[in-house]
């Protein structure tokens, strides 16, 4: 147990006078233009958080009444039982915290590496309990009588916006991460163009992307990055531009400067950064059978336990064993569509036969069952029942928006695109 007179806490609530909503400014304004400042009032109001949440007295006591905080970093498969059970804390006194109200619940979901703070008193008793969710987020139970009064603190969130360039020589990822991108940016960025570039096949040395997103600080430190404004990728030439939009029900996507949502009914690639072993062949021989045998489908290479995801929304109508093709997973997408997912080490768990799953939803994970010689994914196309090479095939889009959206769309990303604009006409004045 290690004592440390509450500087955790201090520290926690000294920027959190109230709930603060997380905000962002996407339009073209300096980051000066974001800063908040505390007023008198909240001074006044943080103050009274201190004494009321450091100083407190339990009934019946004297203000010189001892109390010892006992920090604890939360190991993986630790729980809150197992932790007040460690620490001697009362299982009472837990049940009582986590049933206070609905934000006592979110005690019961911690998670490995963060901090739990205990504050006991003389006889061993639990006082508070302080939890940092996250930088910004921090839960506080403190007991009244015989109950726990829990409050979440939340500090204010900057969103601060960035932008990057890169030159694809090697990979997406690799490249990315030598320009300053997060894997989580990187991720996101394959995601949004993964219904026209194919990034395991389609890649070419020469390419190049200029990207502008959100940084997120927290008492002027950066600890996330946030979503992803606008980008420019160029693949073989062509060029392809996406810019964040929400539309008036809350729902966000990618969408073309004109207005065309990104989001077709398939995925070009059922698997983020795989790369291809072997193409669609009617007269392909049979690594194993040694026969010509039709490969009707796409095998993408990648290691053991890599995720597969579903290219289109759909039912999951076979899931289990099928001859040589080992684990499988065939998905109907509506009347004319259907996919195969084979050679699976695994199944997603929670996911059977007859339910539903949306577009780019994990199924299953990379492996050799049935007929392979090494951990692939096997991915077959049917239309109308008739198997189809899935890289050339015609395959349905996304419907426009209407007028009404459409100019509320202009209004929104207008700043969005001259901040793309601008991040392209930086990196080219920096070069020169």
């Amino acid at each position: 147990m290690i004592t440390v007179n509450n500087r955790i806490l201090k520290t926690a609530l000294l920027s959190a006078s109230t709930v603060v909503a997380a905000s962002a400014s996407y339009g073209l304004i300096s980051h000066k233009a974001f800063q908040d400042f505390k007023s008198t009032e909240q001074e006044r109001l943080i103050s009274s958080k201190i004494n009321q949440y450091t100083n407190y007295q339990a009934p019946n006591t004297s203000k010189t009444s001892i109390t010892e905080d006992v920090e604890h970093t939360i190991k993986s498969g630790e729980s809150l039982s197992s932790i007040f059970s460690a620490l001697n804390l009362s299982s009472e006194d837990l049940h009582k915290i986590i049933h206070a109200n609905s934000t006592g619940r979110q005690f019961s979901e911690v998670l490995p590496g963060q901090d739990l703070i205990a504050t006991v008193n003389a006889k061993g008793e639990l006082e508070q309990l302080t939890y940092a969710k996250n930088p910004f987020e921090t839960l506080v139970a403190t007991r009244h009588d015989d109950n726990f009064d829990v409050k979440l603190f939340s500090k204010k969130v900057d969103h601060q916006i960035s932008s990057a360039k890169a030159t694809i020589h090697s990979s997406l990822f690799e490249d990315g991460v030598n320009a300053g991108l997060s894997e989580k940016i990187i991720l996101k960025l394959a995601d949004i163009f993964a219904w026209d570039i194919d990034f395991a096949l389609n890649l070419r040395e020469g390419d190049d992307f200029t990207v502008v997103y959100e940084k997120l600080y927290v008492d002027g430190k950066e600890f996330d990055t946030g979503d992803i404004l606008s980008v420019e990728f160029i693949n073989q030439g062509k060029r392809y531009t996406a810019v964040r939009f929400e539309d008036n029900q809350g729902n966000t996507g990618y969408y073309t400067p004109e207005g065309n949502n990104l989001r077709k009914a398939f995925l070009q690639n059922p698997m983020d950064f795989a790369r291809i072993s072997s193409h669609f062949n009617l007269h392909r021989k049979h690594p194993v059978l040694n026969t010509i045998r039709a490969h009707k489908g796409v095998d993408y290479a990648a290691s053991i336990g890599t995720p597969v995801k579903t290219t289109g929304d759909g039912k999951i109508v076979f899931h289990g064993v099928k001859n040589g093709y080992g684990n499988v997973v065939e998905i109907q997408h509506g009347q004319q569509y259907s996919t195969l997912y084979a050679h699976l080490c695994r199944f997603k768990s929670g996911q059977k036969l007859g339910g539903n799953v949306k577009q780019g939803d994990v199924i299953g994970y990379v492996g050799k069952t049935g007929l392979a010689t090494g951990p692939h994914l096997h991915y077959e196309f049917r239309i109308a029942g008739q198997h189809v090479n899935p890289l050339s095939a015609k395959l349905p889009r996304s419907m426009q928006m209407d007028n009404a959206l459409l100019a509320k769309f202009k209004a929104q990303t207008q700043p969005l695109m001259a901040q793309l604009q601008k991040a392209k006409g930086d990196e080219l004045l920096a070069k020169n």
